[in-house]
């Protein structure tokens, strides 16, 4: 149900792209608080691993959504929903502007639009994870590749959560898991208005690459050490990084693990891009343009001007 007169603007985009740097020049110009779009950030600890913004970024803008759940926790899609609109309802009674900021396709529809979230079934669920731990998550997607294409072409091979979730719909409705809901309807909920960043895909996988590498001297594999040993839920094992060094095989070489990461990266950056180009909504910016955080205000303030009134 649409929520009459209710602002939001959005930056989103791949992985690495700058949309969180852009983002508070944006926030500060246009009086915004930020809403993060990112299905890891909302778990506590997970700070070096999720690039999560830093004290000083946050001390600069107000954010939402960041550190709101143990690691332990699982945080589905829908109550993800739940706690983005309550935040965005938030600050739009303060008379702020909601800026959704992310990159997570999956999440930022789920907020944006009216989207409906199929059954669960703990029974249906248990017996696909063991089908998982038998035969590989691979072999799982490729099941899913059969029954559903689509689906299967927006999730790793090895994310076993989102494919068990696909699986376990399909059979519980017996309907394509990439026909739920209205996904081919791009009509938000919110006067909304989206910039979309970008870069040349070299430009990107060298970001990328630079990124894995401040990670590891942060402290990945420390953080993810004292995460595991506190414990990790099934969402959270499957963030970026974590997942490769917890299945990495012992003695694992610091070199191939980092290649690791940076090939699972540039992977999942190609789907973002895929995900968000299907969006008739976005605008999109080259991200290494000169003073692209001041032209991002003017499109979000012509915009809403167009509409009537700024933001």
């Amino acid at each position: 149900e649409r929520v009459a007169g209710e602002r939001v603007c959005a930056i989103v985009g791949p992985t690495a792209s700058g949309k969180s740097g852009a983002a508070i020049d944006v926030a500060r110009a246009l009086g915004a608080e930020i809403v993060s779009v990112d299905s890891m950030q909302i778990y506590t600890g997970m700070d070096v691993g999720t690039d999560k913004p830093d004290a000083a970024m946050r001390g600069a803008v107000p954010h939402h959504l960041l550190d709101v759940r143990a690691p332990d926790e699982v945080v589905t899609v829908k109550e993800f929903q739940t706690l983005a609109r309550s935040a965005i309802a938030a600050i739009s009674q303060r008379g702020r502007l909601p800026l959704l900021v992310g990159g997570s396709g999956l999440y930022w529809r789920a907020v944006v639009d009216d989207l409906d979230f199929p059954p669960h079934s703990p029974e249906v669920r248990a017996s696909l994870e063991r089908a998982a731990g038998r035969g590989g998550p691979e072999e799982l997607h490729a099941r899913l590749a059969e029954l559903d294409p689509q689906a299967a072409a927006r999730m790793e091979p090895g994310n076993t959560r989102r494919i068990v979730r696909a699986l376990e719909v399909i059979e519980l409705t017996g309907h394509r898991f990439s026909e739920q809901g209205a996904w081919d309807l791009y009509a938000s909920r919110y006067d909304l208005v989206v910039a979309g960043l970008h870069r040349p895909r070299a430009e990107l996988y060298e970001r990328i690459a630079a990124r894995v590498d401040r990670m590891l001297e942060r402290g990945l594999l420390e953080e993810v050490a004292t995460l595991e040993a506190q414990g990790l839920g099934a969402t959270a094992r499957q963030a970026l990084g974590y997942r490769q060094v917890i299945e990495a095989e012992p003695g694992t070489a610091l070199e191939v693990l980092r290649d690791r990461i940076v090939q699972a990266t540039k992977r999942f950056a190609r789907r973002q891009e895929s995900w968000f180009a299907a969006d008739p909504r976005i605008t999109w910016f080259e991200a290494g343009a000169p003073a692209v955080a001041a032209r991002l205000e003017q499109y979000f303030v012509a915009a809403f001007t167009a509409r009537g009134g700024v933001p």
